[in-house]
């Protein structure tokens, strides 16, 4: 495919970039009207939220910011509908992030091999971190946590956002979820559950969330004397989002679930979909095409490129597939058919071997309107898909922006798109991009 260099220096073909701030590190963008919502990556300035006026999309404008008065926690999501905004309440990883959930594992070979518990060291090894990280995450672990949940706000001026109410949950607190004007769909941990179970609560009075259900895969529930077949936190729901009567489940090492909602007080598995292993990354999010092809109901799913890609790891993750995303025939969600896989190859971006830099996918769009699929990847940008052909998908865009403030490489981490079809995209290191689609 011909591409175009921008004078900005970003890569494009069919996609131009209207509008930019150079924001610190976001987890994920939201629009509602024409403000855009943006929640940060934990930062040094505790910073949790930003507002921006998206009204003139070639002049972005930030018009408000929400700090965090706990710097042991983070809201890097963030959602809005009817005048309400919703921010996630999270503990901040310990010094390994993810790798905790390779502990278990890990000790169990550890222990195995030598025929005894292994020591700090031995297990700092096989973990490739010093003994020193070590020691801090053991520290860590002695601190328990109390601030675990979420926040919510009246934005009904977006430019004065005011707390409501600070609902706890449990465990590390909430990560992704889903909302809508009367419901929130939070992905959290609760006391006598291992990972993050699905908490629906009812929005009705802001300031007196209700609980309306709760839904968890099979061995999550400890305090039921359940058993997890899987090792640690691997399986565990990222988020779940609402389409009409359904709750789709992503499940990180355990793919996906649908789940029936037409009950919401009795949320009841209906379908279920597990591709790992083979592949080796996490399932982010999964979702339904919204128009049905040849007669068939259609499904995305797009997987996290998990584990950066440090200098000492490139050599051992050679050959290991990253991240992608995938198309499934769900007409029958008990009997869920795998169609074909979509990626980007190291040859598609010069970002691809970065050391110290994600490549792969990471998330898309999550309210299609027809059968383009607006994704974003680690050092690859933005990527929008037609799955018009589900058994083929083809890229027929993409727009990887330069790297800004002293990065090596973009890391495009969220992306959304508002009622003018315009396109917001923003990066785990920095920045906040305003972009068009000229499909044409």
């Amino acid at each position: 495919m011909a591409q175009s260099v921008n004078p900005n220096g970003a890569l494009a073909r069919k996609v131009r970039r209207l509008g930019h701030l150079d924001l610190p590190g976001a987890g994920q963008v939201t629009v509602a009207g024409h403000h855009a919502y943006v929640g940060h990556i934990p930062n040094k300035d505790n910073l949790g939220t930003s507002i921006i006026d998206i009204a003139d999309p070639a002049n972005p404008k930030l018009v408000a910011t929400v700090t965090l008065d706990d710097p042991t926690s983070h809201s890097h999501k963030v959602r809005v509908a009817g005048g309400i905004m919703v921010v996630n309440h999270e503990r901040n990883m310990t010094p390994i992030g993810r790798r905790a959930e390779q502990m278990p594992a890990a000790r169990r070979e550890l222990q195995a091999a030598l025929g005894r518990e292994p020591t700090r060291g031995e297990l700092a090894v096989k973990l490739n971190v010093t003994e020193a990280v070590m020691i801090e995450v053991e520290e860590a672990e002695k601190k328990p946590y109390r601030n675990g949940g979420f926040r919510i706000y009246d934005v009904a001026n977006p430019a004065r956002p005011s707390l409501i109410h600070h609902q706890l949950t449990g465990g590390i607190g909430v990560h992704r979820f889903d909302m809508d004007e009367r419901y929130a769909y939070i992905s959290t941990e609760m006391d006598g559950f291992i990972g993050n179970i699905l908490v629906t609560y009812d929005l009705k009075d802001p300031k007196r969330p209700q609980e309306v259900s709760r839904w968890w895969m099979p061995g999550q529930n400890l305090a039921a004397g359940e058993t997890p077949s899987w090792s640690g936190k691997r399986h565990r729901l990222h988020h779940a989002l609402r389409f009409g009567d359904e709750m789709w489940a992503s499940c990180w090492h355990g793919g996906f679930r649908i789940v029936d909602v037409s009950d919401l007080a009795k949320p009841k598995t209906i379908g279920a979909y597990n591709y790992h292993p083979p592949f080796p990354e996490p399932t982010h999010t999964a979702m339904p095409v919204p128009v049905a092809i040849s007669g068939r109901r259609i499904a995305l799913s797009i997987d996290e490129e998990d584990q950066a890609q440090s200098a000492n790891e490139e050599e051992a993750r050679r050959g290991r597939l990253h991240a992608g995303m995938a198309t499934y025939d769900v007409t029958d969600p008990a009997d869920i058919k795998p169609l074909a896989l979509f990626d980007v190859s190291e040859l598609d971006t010069p970002f691809a071997r970065t050391p110290g830099a994600r490549f792969g996918a990471h998330q898309f769009h999550e309210r299609m309107t027809g059968t383009l699929v607006f994704a974003v990847w680690f050092s690859g940008g933005l990527r929008v898909v037609d799955v018009a052909d589900p058994s083929s998908p083809r890229e027929v865009g993409f727009f990887i922006p330069e790297p800004v403030a002293g990065h090596k490489a973009p890391q495009s981490n969220d992306v959304v798109l508002d009622g003018r079809g315009l396109i917001y995209m923003v990066d785990r290191l920095n920045g906040f991009d305003v972009l068009e689609f000229n499909g044409g």
